[in-house]
Order: structure tokens, then C-alpha cells, then sequence
């Protein structure tokens, strides 16, 4: 039996958002981790080195930007305050 490849985020290469994968969340293509993971590793001031050291590897240098401009876009959308 083969495994369904997740959806693509977009037209993003790594970043991936299927409801199979993560409930849904934009995650790094090949990993189990979320864009939001990610970002909340960058904004510690942890490197990509960092990143890959900690969650055992897999993360590819080219999906940082796609994780970037995913939280910018997801962060320029509107919300309402309760």
C-alpha cells in the first residue's frame, strides 16, 4: 500500500497544509513539523543547524523562506478581537 502524498500549500514547494497531516496545519514538506513550529524556533534565534539538531534532522535550507512568507501571509489576514 502506497501513502498519499500531502497537499501542497499553494503553489509552496515545502510547505504542505492537508487535513491528514498535522490537522491541517502548513508544515515543512517530509517532516512532522508546522510552519508555526518553525517560526517559533526562528523567533528564539535558533538556525536552521539549530532547527535540524533539535528535531532530529530533514528540515531543507529552502523551506525557511516558504515558512516565512506562509507566517507573513497567515499574519497580514484579518481578525477580530473578542
Amino acid at each position: 500500500m502506497t501513502h498519499p502524498q500531502p497537499r501542497a500549500y499553494k503553489s509552496y514547494r515545502w510547505i504542505i497544509a492537508d487535513p491528514e497531516w498535522l490537522g491541517g496545519k502548513p508544515a515543512i514538506r517530509g517532516t512532522r513539523l508546522s510552519v508555526a513550529q518553525i517560526l517559533e524556533c526562528l523567533s528564539a534565534g535558533m538556525t536552521l543547524a539549530d532547527i535540524n539538531e533539535a528535531f532530529g534532522g530533514g528540515v531543507p535550507a529552502d523551506a525557511i523562506p516558504e515558512a516565512l512568507a506562509v507566517g507573513a501571509e497567515l499574519a497580514d489576514k484579518p481578525c477580530v478581537a473578542a
